[in-house]
């Protein structure tokens, strides 16, 4: 299970993040649980960008190096991910 604090990216868009908190939604009837995750990697130190989906649509990465900014001279992330 994911806890808070857990580095996670979504599987359909591919968006990294850390969780911050839980939530749920009604999918036709039924509650189903979701994470509310801090997005990184958005080269903004002002801006946080949430988002949140059902639980099954993330997975857990490790994180080597959580960048602070986005470096405009290179195309590679500095983000360096485990599955």
């Amino acid at each position: 299970m994911l806890e808070i604090g857990d580095y996670t990216r979504h599987q359909v868009t591919g968006l990294i993040g850390q969780v911050v908190g839980y939530g749920h939604e009604v999918v036709q009837g039924v509650y189903v649980t979701t994470l509310k995750v801090r997005e990184i990697s958005n080269g903004s130190q002002d801006r946080s960008r949430f988002l949140e989906d059902v639980y099954s649509e993330w997975v857990r990465v490790e994180i080597e190096e959580v960048p602070t900014t986005l470096s405009s001279e290179s195309g590679k992330s500095e983000v360096a991910l485990q599955a």
